[in-house]
């Protein structure tokens, strides 16, 4: 933000503190709307944690600042099936599902918006995007980051509750929903919510929780604390398009790299036509890849022939960058695209108290009965128990390759 823009927006932020009370919280929102017009809409912005949500959300009631506005919810909603249908229980009180918009920044990402497009836009893609051609998915989140002040909050959530609920399982949806019927939030939020509901529930198992090596020194960590600061698991969709695929998933803290990738894994193609040292197979399936970084990058890899004599195969790949484009300024930063869409009403990239609900409840396994957690090294990949959960198969980070600069 330049310092002309702050300099506006700090001149018109005011501050009420909680003692001014309902009262003088409306008296300041009231005058605010009358300097601004009648047409000034209201958007409350729920930073803070479920039970504190609650007593905000009574100050708004009983200031009478509900009837045509809107909130917006950070994460985390809940922390199991139990709290969490508390939580809208009591939102449902106070709001319409309709005026409730459940934030999640990864799906505000551009990259995310266009798996939709990729997928529904494009002959040559959506015709295989099913069990019979596609062998696993990856979805990968690593953070080089540490907890900062936060490590109070991130004891009584984890990796799990703060990342995976919240974040991967929506990307998750947004890659194996079905076509809806119009891109429309009421359409897209119900394939969404048809994926949630066809989801196993998540067998302990197949779970592999970490936690890195220092963190028990944290201030506000519990000496004998269990809580995950990494999470790698593998779940699967039970319908007709994604039976037998496994998803699998990773998320950590102070890891060897901060990324935010999909990958789709393509099975292989039978190789008896190819000589025993062609190297057909050497580097892995093809894969589709979305980087969701600020970039916006999708990489197609597959095998082509290596110029010279004989059949010498080799890995190669198709990659495009919004960057490349000469529309890359256009491109909303996540939070300023879902804000934009809050005010507008529009509830495409926001989840639905239903859909919130069916994760916890396919959670309720592993929340119950969570494995041990299995130390990792600062800068590392997280616990060597994830080459197991995966095997046959491998994990795409760290790449082999790395992404094409522009030029």
């Amino acid at each position: 933000m330049e310092d002309e823009q702050w300099e506006r927006l700090s001149s018109a932020l005011e501050y009420v503190p909680m003692s001014a009370g309902p009262g003088g919280l409306a008296d300041r929102v009231n005058a605010a709307r009358a300097a601004l017009g009648p047409n000034a809409r209201l958007l409350h912005y729920l930073s803070v944690p479920p039970t504190a949500a609650l007593a905000v959300m009574g100050t708004i009631r009983e200031a009478g600042l509900v009837e045509d506005s809107r909130v917006v919810m950070e994460k985390p909603f809940g922390t199991d099936l139990d709290s969490a249908v508390i939580l809208n229980d009591h939102l449902h009180e106070t709001f319409r599902e309709s005026q409730i918009f459940r934030i999640d920044h990864f799906l505000g990402k551009e990259a995310a918006q266009n798996i939709l497009a990729f997928r529904f836009a494009n002959g040559l893609f959506e015709p295989i995007w099913n069990r019979n051609f596609i062998d696993h998915i990856q979805i990968d989140i690593p953070e080089t980051l540490g907890l900062g002040l936060r490590a109070g909050f991130y004891e009584s959530t984890g990796a799990f509750k703060d990342m995976v609920v919240t974040h991967l399982l929506q990307v998750l949806a947004f890659v194996a929903m079905e076509p809806p019927t119009a891109l429309e939030p009421r359409a897209i939020s119900e394939e969404k919510n048809k994926v949630f509901r066809s989801m196993l529930p998540i067998d302990p198992a197949n779970v592999v929780r970490g936690q890195f090596a220092g963190y028990l020194d944290e201030s506000g960590v519990a000496a004998d604390s269990d809580t995950e600061t990494f999470i790698a698991l593998r779940c699967e969709l039970d319908n007709w398009r994604w039976a037998g695929v496994p998803f699998f998933l990773r998320t950590g803290k102070r890891m060897a790299e901060g990324a935010r990738i999909i990958s789709i894994a393509f099975k292989e193609a039978p190789r008896t036509m190819f000589p025993a040292n062609s190297g057909v197979g050497s580097a892995g399936p093809d894969h589709l890849t979305f980087d969701l970084a600020d970039a916006s990058k999708v990489s197609l890899s597959f095998y082509g022939k290596r110029p010279g004599p004989g059949m010498k195969l080799e890995k190669l790949s198709m990659q495009f960058s919004t960057q490349d484009t000469n529309r890359a300024r256009d491109v909303l930063e996540a939070y300023e695209r879902l804000i934009l869409d809050a005010m507008r009403g529009d509830h495409t990239l926001f989840t639905t108290s239903e859909g919130i609900e069916s994760l916890w409840a396919r959670s309720a396994d592993l929340l119950a009965d969570p494995p041990p957690v299995k130390p990792y090294a600062v800068g590392t990949w997280g616990p060597n128990a994830i080459h197991q959960l995966i095997a046959p198969h491998a994990w795409r980070l760290p790449f082999e390759r790395v992404w094409r600069e522009s030029r």
